[in-house]
């Protein structure tokens, strides 16, 4: 909720405003600034005070007796902190009933401030819902140079971006850790700040990124991202990606492209478990799932990893039933997709799409769909190379004409067996999935014919020289 809505809100004359927020200081302090009401603040420590200040008027701790206090007043507005907890009082209920009717007719206003929407029935029809933005860039852009007049200190706006997400007290805290540690406003610092408070919601795991040099081929597809990555700088006015899938076989580096896509554009790495959000009370999976998207529209700028997306949906096209729960999710996350704002770029893998119901594949649902494939004799090359570099091994690079037929994993796996054994060795004990699960496979890339965008370089065919068949001279016919 910004502040003209909330003047237009308390203008309209209504009578109770829940705002939802974990930002009560910062709350106050936005009521207090639309300056054409008298502010003033209730908890059930202090009792009612003015609003920005300290200072006890009334040391008025019972609820009941706070929302009486302002009813002979006028145009006043009482701040109530964490009022939800009383709710279960039927005096307290019965209180903001008959206060309701008094606040409408002298322009007052309850306005009480909760981290989460908690009514009960008895008081759904008197409270309107509203929500207090986190702090814009604008915003944490003034908190640092507020921070760093007294260090000498610049703003950074790439750290502020960085810290679009947290709310002003997390955010002054991260930037006030960077200035301890580096001396600046550092975007890094703020990120892993940011990463540790994500993960403290229990919903979402930050991972770390790793370099596109470490994903052995698929030209295509890194050529793609890197081109289209300067839609994602600041100046910049071109369209930008809003989600991909990567379909295809196990092993191929479809996860390892996510990470690498996270490095290129220097936003943090965000994993969306939506099998660890689902929960065996009545509706909890589906309100974890709204929690956790609103928490990804939130957090400002990041890649959100889904990985192996067909295991936490597929089976509801085939009347798989667990009470609703899969189906709720699966709504609730097609039109979050579709509909969010939010500066992120969604980045999901699926071995198999067979299972998935049609709606998840539309057109439009996704910016692109690549299949990735079993790495190509140039890709498996490339493969060895980066082995080679990782586990410090000398594995020739013609070796991979060896390895056709086996995914990114288990060339990697291979290297690795051959640290403590020769090559053909530990060729033979790793079984690759092109024999194991050959129809499989194949079907998967039938599939992806017509669907998908091949991530892939093409296999290069082996050159085919011309075949000259010399005739025999008249004396060589003699001898025979």
């Amino acid at each position: 909720m910004n502040q003209n809505s909330f003047v237009d809100y308390v203008n309209a004359g209504f009578p109770c405003l829940m705002l939802v927020t974990h930002e009560y200081h910062r709350a106050e302090l936005t009521i207090k600034a639309s300056g054409k009401w008298q502010s003033f603040v209730w908890d059930c420590l202090r009792g009612i005070r003015e609003a920005g200040k300290n200072a006890v008027i009334e040391e008025i701790l019972n609820p009941v007796d706070a929302i009486n206090w302002i009813k002979g007043k006028r145009d006043t507005l009482l701040v109530c902190h964490n009022l939800h907890l009383f709710l279960n009082n039927p005096e307290l209920i019965q209180a903001i009933q008959v206060a309701a009717l008094s606040y409408k007719s002298f322009g007052n206003c309850l306005i009480a401030l909760s981290p989460t929407i908690t009514l009960r029935p008895e008081l759904e029809k008197v409270f309107v819902v509203a929500d207090l933005p986190l702090p814009s860039e604008g915003e944490l852009v003034d908190l640092q140079a507020d921070l760093g007049n007294s260090h000498k200190t610049k703003v950074n706006k790439k750290a502020a971006r960085a810290a679009k997400g947290l709310t002003e007290f997390e955010a002054e805290g991260a930037f006030a850790l960077s200035l301890a540690q580096k001396r600046y406003f550092s975007s890094r610092v703020v990120s892993s700040v940011k990463e540790q408070l994500i993960r403290k919601s229990g919903l979402l795991e930050c991972y770390p990124p790793c370099s596109i040099r470490e994903v052995g081929g698929l030209a295509p597809l890194k050529s793609y991202i890197t081109l289209r990555a300067q839609a994602f700088q600041p100046s910049s006015n071109l369209p930008r990606l809003k989600s991909m899938l990567l379909v295809g076989i196990p092993g191929c580096g479809k996860s390892l492209v996510c990470k690498a896509v996270s490095s290129i554009l220097n936003w943090p790495l965000v994993r969306l478990d939506i099998g660890s959000l689902k929960n065996s009370l009545v509706g909890e999976s589906e309100r974890r799932m709204r929690e956790a998207t609103k928490i990804i529209d939130s957090i400002g700028e990041a890649v959100i990893w889904m990985d192996e997306i067909e295991k936490a949906f597929s089976g509801i096209s085939n009347g798989f039933s667990d009470g609703g729960t899969t189906n709720g999710m699966f709504a609730h996350w097609l039109t979050w997709v579709q509909e969010t704002t939010a500066p992120v770029l969604i980045m999901a893998t699926a071995n198999d799409v067979s299972g998935l119901p049609p709606e998840f594949l539309r057109a439009g649902r996704f910016d692109k769909l690549w299949f990735v494939d079993l790495p190509s004799l140039s890709e498996r090359t490339d493969i060895l190379r980066i082995m080679n570099r990782k586990f410090s091994t000398d594995t020739p690079l013609h070796y991979a004409e060896k390895l056709a037929g086996y995914s990114g994993a288990e060339i990697e796996a291979v290297v690795k067996d051959s640290l403590f054994t020769d090559f053909d060795t530990a060729l033979q004990e790793v079984v690759p999935l092109s024999r194991l699960m050959r129809d499989k496979i194949e079907g998967i890339r039938k599939w992806a014919d017509s669907r998908a965008t091949r991530a892939n370089s093409p296999e290069i065919a082996p050159a085919i020289s011309r075949q000259i068949r010399k005739s025999k001279t008249p004396n060589q016919e003699l001898l025979q």
